[in-house]
């Protein structure tokens, strides 16, 4: 990486005693002028500043901690690993039914932390900070810090910049529960870190999060609670969708207390103990070896003085606008930080919207219209668009539901996989509102959805394609088949077509 500070003629920018570029004569050196500095090194901040950089832009990158962010290391790569393990586990536990018979297994769990640990140092290996750098990015790993608008103080160093994207993600929250602190618990990032399975552990939250480590426990073989506020498993889908999967964590062995509120938590011996109460008064104790927070988070930006550049930070993250520019003119926001749907993928979409906008004086609005997301609990839960709930509530009168269950397709019955449905919602001329997926491969299932909604395409465009037999991906196609079914094969539409045929055979008699 080259030296991003200017220097007087024939001065060393290295400090000899810490080897970091950071002073020379015991004064504060100021950075070359950035085109761009970016402030969190995720999956929105690599998207921004490896993109800016291959566009010619000069580039600083800052990360407090590992480049790679709550995805590569706490998220997505580390608990899905953990969700195939599980599923493996599952399938063992059912290989009688398909004709395999096992004479028992053992759930070594350090071997799958192990595993799950190689996996996430494999795919790191894309987010070095010397590939990044060989990218043309100044990396920094240390806590940036607004100093103005313009210029970022990192480890003593001052860098100015024309434009900033802030990238800092988010992270996860406990909620007010008396004596929790006191008995310790876990977040996801500490679920990670285990080397021994809890005998016991109980769950509290049950979105995509709750949901998928419950079900982890549980196969792996501890008894799990899984206490939610709501009544259903993953509150913001479609109720129909939240029905299946608590049947499905039920038969799994999971224990759910859907409608309780947790308000004390205290210690008997070595067991935990919560006691929920639900809006009727009534109230359910739920022990545990382990206690596992999954209930919020909250935007990262403690640490980055944002009172100094003008950026105003709200509850849910920082206050942006379409562009996702913040209430500073020249810094913009990506990820989880902005508050908006707190997935991976849109951080990735998100970083590239930033970036144009910061880079270029042409500025374009970020299009959140069509946003899918996938639960990896298994079956997935997958979905995009509106509810069928919030259709009717936003196009009264102009909506029609489509439904297929696949029990009704043949892969599905072939692989014994039968468990769920796809829903899809839609509104005027068939066009499609929303798509709602429980079952089988539902998170790639999705995505033809997607494209129709992205694209305008109706939904009776989805029965008119041709779908590759058999495959999951005719539940997609079974389900719009449905659209034709109600508009052609009705009581109408038979009698006159009955009066049309007899009318054809008298003539062809004659």
């Amino acid at each position: 990486m080259s030296c991003p500070i200017q220097c007087p003629p024939g001065a060393d920018p290295y400090d000899g005693a810490t080897g970091n570029p950071n002073r020379q004569g015991g004064t504060t050196l100021i950075a070359s002028r950035y085109d761009l500095v970016v402030i969190g090194g995720g999956t929105a901040g690599l998207v921004s500043a490896a993109g800016a950089a291959s566009l010619g832009a000069r580039v600083a990158l800052v990360e407090r901690d590992k480049l790679g962010g709550d995805c590569l290391h706490t998220g997505c790569v580390p608990t899905k690993t953990l969700v195939k393990s599980a599923r493996v586990a599952s399938l063992i536990d059912h290989s009688e039914e398909y004709g395999i018979k096992t004479s028992g297994y053992e759930v070594n769990f350090p071997a799958i932390m192990d595993r799950m640990v190689r996996i996430v140092r494999s795919a790191g290996e894309h987010d070095d900070p010397d590939r990044i750098r060989g990218l043309g990015v100044d990396v920094f790993l240390d806590e940036a810090r607004f100093t103005s608008p313009d210029e970022v103080a990192v480890d003593g160093r001052r860098l100015t910049t024309r434009n900033a994207i802030i990238a800092t993600g988010s992270h996860s929250t406990a909620p007010p529960i008396t004596g929790l602190e006191d008995i310790g618990y876990l977040t996801h990032v500490e679920a990670l870190r285990l080397r021994r399975l809890p005998r016991s552990i109980v769950v509290v939250g049950s979105g995509p999060i709750g949901c998928e480590f419950a079900q982890i426990f549980a196969r792996f073989g501890s008894d799990v609670v899984l206490i939610s506020s709501s009544p259903l498993p993953l509150p913001k889908e479609d109720v129909e969708v939240g029905e299946v999967l608590k049947q499905v964590l039920v038969s799994d062995g999971v224990t759910f207390h859907g409608g309780y509120k947790v308000e004390e938590a205290r210690t008997e011996g070595d067991e935990k103990v919560l006691i929920a109460r639900n809006e009727r008064g009534e109230t359910v104790e739920a022990r545990g070896e382990e206690i596992l927070i999954a209930a919020g988070r909250a935007p990262t930006a403690e640490s980055l003085s944002l009172e100094n550049a003008g950026v105003e930070l709200e509850k849910k993250g920082l206050k942006v606008d379409e562009k996702l520019c913040t209430t500073a003119p020249n810094i913009y926001a990506a990820g989880d930080i902005t508050g908006k749907y707190l997935f991976t993928h849109v951080a990735e979409y998100q970083a590239r919207a930033a970036l144009r906008n910061a880079l270029f004086p042409i500025k374009t609005k970020a299009d959140h219209r069509v946003v899918p997301w996938t639960t990896f609990t298994d079956p997935e839960v997958a979905r995009v668009g509106l509810t069928e709930e919030q259709a009717r509530r936003e196009h009264d009168g102009q909506v029609r539901v489509f439904r297929q269950p696949f029990s009704g397709v043949d892969r599905a019955v072939v692989d014994g996989e039968t468990e769920g449905f796809v829903k899809i919602v839609t509104g005027k001329r068939g066009r499609i509102l929303g798509g709602h997926i429980i079952g089988p491969d539902a998170g790639n299932l999705i995505h033809e959805i997607v494209l129709a909604m992205q694209k305008n395409i109706p939904i009776g465009t989805l029965s008119t394609t041709i779908h590759v037999y058999p495959t999951l991906a005719q539940a997609n196609q079974r389900t719009a088949d449905n659209y034709y079914r109600e508009k052609l094969f009705t009581d109408r539409n038979r009698k006159i077509l009955k009066g049309f045929f007899g009318l054809r055979r008298r003539l062809s008699r004659r």
